[in-house]
């Protein structure tokens, strides 16, 4: 999928009208049973299969919230097939409305903007629930998982449950992330798709938990390990290009530490350093051709890079210092790209200048919980996207090679650094707390 791209000055972007806020729509039939019906085709060459578990709690009328894990581009076809007739507002990031605004509206998707305080979401969900009578499609992720297993979820989730006061259904998948891995490049592998719709919590049990144990609960029930399932399961991916542009996940070579030099390509990824190569099996293990095997899986080799950013976080040597293309997104009709400039990003968070000497923008570490970072972006290619509730930097980085990865663990290190202090956690879990009521008018 494509994005339109209109090249302009930043001064003239940010002179354009914003968006105006909308409320959600439900969904009428006709687009409820289109979806279904366009989702067909891809599932039916999944040999698509789920299972209810416990829905017979749920009134065939009654509105919930669905949690589902986010896994690749057949998740939403997946939900509107097992979901229907049953009307639903999806909630999706602000850029897929880009060109078709009318379309998303139509089919209730109510965007908003990944790892910002979003105020108007929550009102918007609640509008949703309460006043259309629909339920509301949540991917409380927020964004793809790069090693197949679960990333971050917010700490607002459980207030959030609260506030809208509705049961919770979760949608759990299994093999699409097998099928098509973000890091890919879009490519389709040969694997069967199923998954299980499970109802979670009633509001009874909604009311009766604190915010702290609806996420404890939730972060439990979201712990998974794509390519565990694919081991343990058999699952078999022949596809000779499986082991594609790995390096965008896998970037620091654990023989040498070598960072930015490995390549994935075909069925094996190696080091441009020290020649180490290392075969991606058809059951999903990691093989080195020659020597020791570090990691056998994938996520273990990930989370040894997670450790190593941290390292460098604690000792004062992390730095991202990068040439990037800047892209801004003001309205649906085009995303803008205003220019060049140079990305950096250190223990004091981002800082973003270009656009000669017309932007520059700093965004401290404790802004976000993780980062919104893509590869692949519409086609464009591998992304960090920064900013606040007013404005949104998509930086497209054109040096450093594979950066995107360890800037977003970086990210998400930092945060959970700077939260060692108790009392820091506490005033943002009360700041969020009272964002989150006012966004919900009742504060």
């Amino acid at each position: 999928m494509k994005i339109k791209i209109k090249e302009m000055p930043i001064e003239k972007v940010l002179v354009r009208p914003m968006g105006i806020h909308r409320s959600p729509v439900r969904p009428t039939w006709i687009f409820r049973l289109l979806l279904k019906l366009l989702s067909i085709q891809d599932l039916r060459a999944t040999h698509f299969t789920y299972r209810e578990i416990g829905m017979e709690r749920l009134g065939k009328g009654e509105p919930c919230l669905v949690l589902m894990n986010h896994s690749s581009f057949i998740d939403l076809k997946i939900a509107a097939t097992i979901l229907y007739p049953r009307p639903f507002n999806t909630v999706c990031t602000s850029d897929g409305f880009v060109g078709k605004n009318w379309l998303l509206r139509a089919i209730g998707c109510i965007p908003t903007r990944k790892f910002v305080t979003d105020m108007a979401l929550v009102r918007d969900m609640l509008y949703a629930v309460k006043d259309l009578k629909s339920s509301v499609l949540l991917f409380p992720e927020a964004s793809y998982s790069f090693d197949g297993t679960a990333t971050p979820l917010p700490d607002s989730l459980g207030k959030c449950l609260k506030i809208l006061g509705v049961p919770v259904v979760m949608i759990r998948t299994y093999g699409a992330f097998a099928r098509d891995p973000l890091y890919n490049n879009l490519k389709l592998r040969k694997v069967d798709v199923s998954a299980d719709m499970e109802y979670l919590l009633s509001p009874e049990e909604i009311q009766e938990k604190s915010a702290g144990e609806l996420n404890e609960a939730i972060q439990e029930r979201f712990g998974f390990d794509n390519f565990r399932w694919q081991q343990e399961n058999g699952i078999r991916i022949a596809e000779d290009f499986r082991a594609d542009c790995l390096n965008r996940v896998l970037y620091k070579c654990p023989h040498c530490g070598t960072e930015g030099q490995m390549l994935g390509q075909g069925s094996r990824i190696s080091c441009g350093s020290c020649g180490k190569a290392y075969e991606l099996t058809e059951y999903g293990y990691m093989e080195a051709v020659e020597g020791e095997t570090e990691f056998e899986h994938i996520p273990d080799w990930y989370r040894w890079e997670r450790e190593s950013v941290r390292r460098e976080l604690e000792q004062g040597s992390y730095l991202l210092d990068v040439a990037v293309d800047i892209c801004v997104i003001v309205d649906t009709k085009s995303v803008y790209r205003v220019g060049k400039g140079r990305l950096r990003h250190t223990a004091a968070g981002f800082h973003l200048t270009g656009c000669d000497g017309k932007l520059d923008y700093v965004q401290k570490p404790g802004a976000s919980y993780s980062l919104y970072a893509d590869y692949y972006w519409y086609e464009v290619g591998d992304v960090i996207c920064i900013g606040n509730g007013d404005l949104l930097y998509y930086c497209f980085p054109t040096e450093g090679g594979d950066v995107v990865a360890k800037t977003r663990l970086a990210t998400e290190e930092l945060y959970k650094m700077g939260r060692r202090d108790g009392g820091r956690r506490a005033a943002g879990r009360r700041a969020s707390d009272k964002m989150l009521d006012r966004a919900a008018g009742i504060g």
